[in-house]
């Protein structure tokens, strides 16, 4: 595929990435393989195995636990489906469990065992998938004769473990033979803190029934796969990493958005996609695009859909190409997920807006373009999402659309450091203090906790005087018995979501669109916000926060809604303390508290701030974690102060934050950042510092380190701002284009050395959003004499109903009303419906100057009906 010829964009396209072509290495049968085993492989047709295919069989079968660390599609499941099923052909009462990290994921791979439990029957192998969906009597025959069971960290959570005594689980504990983990790398931060201890359960139930499993896990290309191997199972392992799969040749091009007509103002990647997604729609291009959150993935997809509602030349009837494009992210249901997987792998759809729900393995079929909204943070994401296309060995392409990011920008310059340098460590804190207690509540409920527990626990030590002075464990003879609630395994979650559940119901036929957990709902769902759920917009007519109830009807607005949030700080304790020049680093346990107070609405296409409107419901969450902060000077804090118009602190926060994320190789999922003040006794004296926190309960060690680097990251924060290309200031380097980066430069380097504040601070028009098209075309009254005029604007635009427009006799002005000359009596009914009628006139004061009151009417001038003689052809047709 000519992408540059496709888009026609060849000035956007601003560096080339070729990833050639590679050729299979293949070996034959191993000679331990069983001859059951080699006879299903030659009835597939499998000749050969690919090198990593043999490797590994021949590893696991010699009892090593492996990692295998090739590229996507490369045949990593059949690599350790081979050796557990070798495994069972000897022995039928051996059992494995193969965890997936969603639901989605482990239905998919299912499909990949279908082959082999079809060859050798029920009699020598069955499997299922074990997950919430799964029915009781399937469970039941699961946990009795399965012999390869498909579940998920939640259901080994909360179901395996809590119950390994009861429901015939100590059938499969005492006879488990191997464990295996796909998509090891998804597990670090929380979640992989969370499997790890989760593990340390499992190797703690399966010594009590006796059984060693053997692990097999399978990653993305990461820079430490065996290190998070051995941290999340606790065994040491060997490493598979030579791919003899054939790869296909790929092409990845870097994208830099324009600026905006004589602006500093770069377009976003959501916006550059949705106006050339069409483009391969209309090009039967199939397609995956990734954006980094669910309501740029909603903007995105129905940014699309309005331009493809309009595309010059098609028929009004017949051809919907609208339908040609989906979404998918977390709150859709599982069925639509689903139905879009399915019609994504068949080719009913061309293409999908994701979040990075589909880096995971599910098949969706051959894809011929792969794009992502922006870099997604760390190099082993972006690699997975490049792969999601030409994973059937057909040529393929990858886009980048960059951001303004600093990390973005930086591969607008050094596109090569894409491919040339290591990728990231998956960084996981196993012995994070809330973590380890929440599991060890959990493993003291499934066994009592003993002496030799302290070797996996590290502060069992302190942890159980505590759980004493509960009541929830009790001293018998020497173990420590559970006497506490039923459940303690479901008093916490393992992916950071709050356990406070939201559902949202759409009022016009009380159907539930989604679920989400409170921070999303607080964030997303708030009383006037536009939820949008596959292109499809709803208007929060209110937020029961006693029911947790969302109540939604669906609108048509011409504008989405993005939440504006103030954050306050609590210091609890402070631990260490050093000084640095002229400010101070200090780290130490804080309570974050974040509020909602209100939302901007954002106009569709052109990005325009529509304005500000309150929240009257008092909607904030808590988070105690652990935390380091600056301390701004008071000369820089005084000079930053007087600046009102626009918040300079911010950009001094911005600068550090990026670095300390780029330092210690964090995420925005991993530390958060604000500023707060306070005000000493002793004469009264304000002080402001910058705050840089972990976005997780009791912390995960990332902000602790960044008090280790404080010096380094001070100074890259100030090299951040200073070499940074732009003239005056950008999201880049100060996070604002509003901010002059001299003045923000200045507050960094004061905290080093005492300077002199910038003579001249460049004044910027007030933030009333980015503008980034013409001003109003015309005024209302004007209108009457530019109609053509004005369909020919909406067509540039790609804008709705620019078809219909163009079969309107004309239009005239009466006073407020827009009146529309049509041909038929019926069109009046057509066009006056009320959705009809209310997506016309957004579209005409989207783009006209009209008055408040502004509404449209219909006038028909019909001078001859056809209604008879199209009912004698119809009678014809019947006969």
């Amino acid at each position: 595929m000519d992408l540059k010829k496709l888009l026609g964009f060849e000035d956007k396209l601003i560096g080339e990435i070729k990833l050639d072509k590679r050729e299979g290495s293949f070996m034959g049968y191993p000679e331990i393989m069983s001859q059951e085993l080699v006879d299903y492989l030659k009835n597939q047709g499998i000749d050969k195995l690919y090198s990593h295919q043999y490797e590994m069989f021949v590893r696991a079968v010699r009892g090593e636990n492996c990692i295998i660390t090739t590229s996507t599609a490369s045949g990593k499941t059949l690599s350790f489906l081979l050796p557990v099923v070798e495994k069972i052909l000897k022995d039928q009462n051996s059992k494995a469990i193969f965890v997936y990290p969603t639901k989605a994921l482990a239905h998919d791979q299912f499909r990949n065992f279908l082959p082999i439990l079809e060859y050798f029957g029920k009699d020598k192998i069955q499997a299922g998938i074990y997950d919430g969906d799964t029915p009781a009597n399937e469970r039941s025959r699961i946990r009795k004769n399965a012999n390869i069971i498909l579940t998920n960290p939640e259901m080994l959570n909360s179901a395996f473990l809590p119950n390994h005594s009861i429901y015939g689980f100590n059938n499969i504990f005492s006879k488990l033979k191997f464990l295996v983990i796909d998509e090891l790398h998804v597990y670090r931060g929380a979640f992989g803190s969370h499997m790890a201890n989760i593990m340390r359960r499992l190797n703690r139930v399966c010594k009590y029934y006796r059984s060693n499993p053997q692990f097999l896990f399978s990653s993305a290309t990461i820079a430490n796969p065996v290190e998070l191997a051995e941290n999340i199972s606790g065994e040491k392992f060997s490493h598979i990493s030579k791919d003899g799969s054939p790869g296909t040749e790929k092409k990845i091009y870097i994208w830099q958005p324009p600026y905006v007509r004589d602006t500093e103002y770069r377009k976003t990647p959501e916006e550059e996609v949705s106006e050339f997604i069409p483009e391969l729609i209309q090009n039967g291009v199939r397609f995956i695009t990734f954006c980094k959150s669910r309501r740029e993935v909603e903007v995105v997809l129905k940014e699309a859909r309005d331009r493809l509602s309009n595309i010059e030349g098609l028929p009004t009837l017949g051809r919907d190409l609208t339908d040609k494009i989906s979404g998918y992210r977390g709150g859709y249901t599982p069925k639509e997920r689903k139905d879009i997987e399915t019609k994504l792998a068949k080719g009913l759809i061309n293409g999908v807006i994701a979040t990075n729900a589909l880096e995971l393995g599910i098949d969706i079929g051959t894809l011929e373009l792969a794009i992502s909204c922006g870099f997604p943070g760390t190099k082993a994401s972006f690699f997975q999402q490049i792969g999601r296309a030409g994973r059937r060995g057909d040529g393929a392409v990858g886009l980048l659309v960059l951001d303004v990011s600093p990390i973005d920008q930086y591969i607008a310059v050094n596109t090569e450091w894409l491919i040339k340098t290591g990728v990231e460590n998956a960084v996981i804190d196993k012995d994070n203090l809330f973590i380890q207690l929440a599991h060890t509540r959990a493993a003291a409920a499934e066994l009592p906790l003993s002496l030799d527990d302290a070797s996996i626990f590290p502060d069992l030590g302190e942890i159980v005087p505590v759980l004493i002075k509960a009541g929830e464990i009790k001293n018998e003879s020497g173990l420590f018995t559970w006497i506490g609630k039923d459940f303690p395994a479901g008093d916490f979650n393992l992916r950071n979501i709050s356990s406070d559940i939201y559902k949202v119901i759409n009022k016009e036929n009380g159907v539930m669109l989604t679920e989400m957990d409170e921070y999303q709902a607080f964030h997303e769902v708030y009383p006037k916000a536009i939820y949008i759920h596959d292109g499809m917009q709803y208007l929060v007519e209110s937020l029961d926060l006693v029911n947790r109830i969302a109540t939604v009807v669906p609108v048509d607005m011409n504008y989405f809604t993005v939440p504006f949030t103030e954050t306050a700080v609590i210091i609890l304790n402070e631990f260490k303390n050093r000084e640095i020049n002229r400010t101070s680093a200090t780290f130490g346990d804080v309570k974050i508290k974040e509020a909602v107070p209100a939302y901007k609405m954002i106009q569709f296409h052109n990005r325009q701030n529509l304005g500000f409107e309150p929240i009257k419901e008092n909607l904030y969450t808590e988070l105690e974690t652990e935390g380091m902060w600056f301390l701004i000077p008071s000369d820089v804090d005084n000079v930053i102060n007087s600046y009102t118009q626009f918040n300079y602190y911010n950009g001094i926060k911005h600068a550090l934050l990026t670095s300390a994320r780029m330092r210690t190789m964090a995420t925005s999922e991993d530390i958060g950042g604000t500023i707060f003040n306070t005000v000493e006794k002793q004469g009264e004296v304000k002080r402001a510092y910058v705050i840089l926190y972990d976005l997780y309960p009791g912390g995960l060690g990332f902000t602790e380190k960044v008090f280790d680097y404080a010096d380094e990251i001070l100074t890259e924060a100030i090299e951040l701002v200073k070499n940074c290309r732009c003239k005056d200031g950008c999201p880049a380097c100060v996070g604002d284009y509003h901010l002059d980066k001299k003045l923000v430069l200045w507050g960094l380097e004061g905290m080093m050395n005492e300077k002199k504040p910038p003579v001249e601070v460049k004044v910027k028009a007030p933030a009333e959003g980015i503008k980034i098209f013409e001003e109003k075309f015309c005024g209302l009254i004007e209108l009457e004499n530019k109609w053509n005029e004005f369909i020919d604007f909406l067509n540039n635009r790609s804008e709705a109903f620019v078809p219909f427009f163009k079969t309107v006799d004309g239009v005239k002005i009466a006073g407020d009303t827009l009146i529309f000359n049509v041909a038929a009596d019926f069109y009046r009914e057509w066009i006056m419906e009320t959705q009809n009628k209310q997506k016309i006139e957004n579209i005409i004061k989207r783009y006209i100057k009209a008055p408040d009151k502004f509404k449209i009417d219909v006038e028909v001038n019909q001078k001859e009906s056809k209604i008879d003689k199209i009912m004698r052809r119809f009678d014809d047709l019947k006969k």
